[in-house]
């Protein structure tokens, strides 16, 4: 076979431009660390690399965004219920010094007066948000748990429901006088601690329409299912101020709106004390500032005075739970609701010491009144005598709603330490939580390394091994240019 200088020339420059491709290839992932430049390179790595970003990517939407989102939120929550605990801790305390006997009046109003502030606060943390989402309120993060300021114009159709075993046995003063029954009455009969079973609804100051009926439930023989018993609806809307306020007439029960209490007759109360459920509905209207919103509690339905175009919005009391994609098909529920850390009960409890301790004053106003009158030098014998039979009397009341402020002290003190155990499982549940995304965000900070590694064993070349070949091709494009030099340094004209 002949070969010609043209077919020389074109394998000489063939030659060339491959050698020059390859130092061209190998220039390109010197300076970029990179293995290909565009998809056609490398076909098995461009798929490979674009499976990996897209793991990476997801990884870092985990492990950058929600995780910290997520963690951020749970800091928050947890802060707020160890302030309520802490809260809580100070609650029971001051119960406990309240139920001695040696305390004046300052000491107890003082004792008061720290516990109102201190019930205030704890609702206040219920408020508690982050970057502007209520902490407590599950799906509604843009309602507070509280009402911020005062509304009289919302009224709520409440339907709460109760068990047995939370009826309560209160003892109550009767037969008590006042300053102005002198001349009126003989102070013979004594005052008397008379006990009665009241249910304590959530609320006070309640609308006066009564509850039509309260629906119970009980085991049936079985053991296993809840049957529904006819309702009982002996029901009697009554004054607080009324003489038989705590007095039902047997078989009945009375509903008190001030103190939203229902007063069970004895008969009624053993129907009702082993039930399972009550429900019970009732309207309030008119709410102040701190008190609890019925919706984030009970199903309840509210009506806006103020709207009067707007049709009743119904709330469902459900499980509410805000859960943050952690990983992988992974999700974790971040939230606690205020139902399940912060009670109506504590702030009930106060509102009975403070009730009691009231009721103390005001009585030791009256006896120190009478001592006053009875130094009155133009005092008749008749009229100091009678003096002295009311002083009795009430120093008699005196005892016994010492007697009543004591316990209701002492219930206090249970009521506290049963919040704090509410408010323990709260945080024992989410520091559980708190520990799975710790230990979720610390396997995700090792799979994003690994990642990161697989990703760059695909991506990145070894630049040694890349200086080592480049340098190799120049030498070998080099050689190639000088051999193509002497080869064309002769032509056909050398010859002739």
């Amino acid at each position: 076979m002949r070969i010609t200088n043209k077919m020389m020339t074109n394998n000489m420059m063939n030659n060339i431009n491959k050698n020059k491709l390859s130092m061209t290839t190998l220039e390109q992932q010197y300076s970029t660390g990179k293995k290909i430049q565009r998809p056609s390179d490398d076909p098995i790595v461009t798929v490979r690399a674009l499976k990996l970003r897209t793991n990476l990517s997801e990884l870092d939407q985990y492990y950058e965004k929600n995780i910290p989102d997520a963690t951020s939120w749970m800091d928050v929550t947890e802060s707020a219920l160890s302030t309520v605990n802490d809260i809580l801790k100070q609650i029971n305390t001051y119960c406990v010094q309240g139920s001695t006997d040696t305390l004046t009046g300052s000491d107890r109003s003082s004792i008061v007066q720290n516990l109102e502030q201190m019930k205030n606060q704890i609702y206040q943390e219920g408020n508690t948000n982050y970057a502007g989402r209520y902490v407590f309120t599950g799906y509604k993060t843009d309602s507070p748990l509280i009402f911020t300021e005062a509304s009289n114009n919302l009224t709520y159709s409440i339907t709460e429901n109760i068990t047995g075993e939370q009826i309560q046995i209160k003892n109550r003063v009767t037969d008590t006088y006042e300053l102005d029954d002198f001349g009126s009455s003989t102070f013979d009969a004594a005052p008397q601690l008379v006990k009665t079973n009241r249910i304590q609804l959530s609320y006070d100051n309640l609308s006066n329409t009564k509850p039509s009926e309260i629906h119970y439930f009980k085991e049936n023989t079985l053991g296993d299912v809840e049957e529904q018993l006819p309702p009982f609806t002996a029901i009697t809307s009554i004054s607080v101020t009324h003489p038989g306020a705590y007095k039902p007439a047997a078989g009945t029960a009375n509903y008190i709106p001030e103190t939203g209490e229902i007063i069970l007759s004895d008969s009624v109360y053993e129907e009702l004390r082993t039930s399972e459920n009550m429900k019970i509905t009732y309207s309030k209207t008119g709410f102040s500032q701190g008190d609890l919103k019925p919706e984030h509690y009970f199903d309840c339905e509210m009506t806006d005075s103020a709207k009067p175009e707007q049709d009743p919005i119904k709330y469902t009391k459900t499980k509410q739970q805000i859960q943050y994609e952690i990983n992988y098909n992974q999700k974790l529920t971040v939230n606690t609701e205020g139902s399940d850390a912060i009670s109506h009960q504590i702030g009930r409890r106060i509102d009975d010491i403070l009730e009691a301790v009231n009721d103390v004053v005001q009585v030791e106003a009256k006896i120190t009144e009478i001592d006053k009158r009875l130094q009155d030098t133009t005092l008749s014998d008749t009229d100091k005598a009678i003096y002295e039979k009311m002083k009795e009397q009430m120093d008699t009341e005196l005892e016994l709603k010492k007697e009543t402020m004591q316990a209701a002290f002492e219930k206090g003190i249970t009521s506290s330490t049963e919040e704090q155990d509410r408010v323990n499982i709260a945080v024992a549940d989410l520091g559980s939580r708190h520990v799975r995304l710790d230990m979720t965000e610390n396997r995700l900070s090792s799979q994003k390394v690994d990642f990161e590694d697989l990703l760059s064993t695909n991506e990145d070349v070894d630049m040694v091994d890349t200086v080592i070949k480049y340098n190799a091709a120049e030498t070998i494009y080099n050689a190639s240019l000088s051999a193509a030099s002497k080869v064309v340094q002769k032509s056909l004209l050398d010859f002739l």
